[in-house]
């Protein structure tokens, strides 16, 4: 699969506190100490063993560098929707395809702090398959590793500080509680 590129010029979505879109922003002034609420998606992409893809996010990622967290997340741009955008990132972050993708918590809103940097995001997830073998671009992913879910919860809950993304100690809780996932 060729990797799909990323642009610059992406565009952000803003949202006002009702979720409704009203008016964009270049991706790389978003997000700061006093970042505007916009639309994100989080994705849980699985292989075809029911193992759980997680990443970590490269080192020089604007926001919670270094940390570990779900497949992928991202923006949808102007007029696209989740799905088009996961597939997107997906494909330009770990040069993967995504099937079967449905949404988990459609209304799953969260913000954030880290190092003086806030994601504040109308953020639905969404859980997946993904098809090919994860070969990552280290601008966004520094490692990545495939785990069942059980020892996905387990690393979470172990692992100290701040080594998982806040949203996705939250998300993998909620998915949980939802009965989307087995647990155990």
């Amino acid at each position: 699969m060729d990797r799909v590129t990323a642009t610059s010029d992406e565009l952000i979505v803003l949202l006002d506190d009702d979720g409704t879109a009203i008016g964009t922003m270049p991706k790389p002034l978003v997000h700061h100490g006093e970042t505007p609420l916009h639309r994100a998606f989080s994705a849980y992409l699985f292989d075809d063993a029911g193992r759980l893809l997680v990443t970590r996010r490269a080192e020089v990622k604007q926001t919670f560098p270094g940390m570990w967290t779900n497949t992928v997340c991202g923006h949808p741009g102007p007029g696209e929707d989740d799905g088009a955008a996961i597939a997107r990132r997906a494909a330009f972050e770990l040069g993967l395809q995504v099937d079967d993708l449905r949404a988990a918590l459609p209304g799953y809103r969260y913000r954030a702090e880290f190092r003086g940097v806030v994601e504040n995001e109308v953020c639905p997830v969404y859980l997946g398959r993904f098809g090919g073998t994860p070969a990552p671009d280290p601008g966004e992913v520094g490692d990545w590793a495939l785990l069942d879910w059980a020892d996905f919860r387990r690393r979470q809950e172990t692992d100290a500080g701040d080594a998982w993304s806040p949203w996705c100690r939250e998300q993998a809780r909620l998915i949980e509680e939802a009965g989307l996932v087995p647990v155990g």
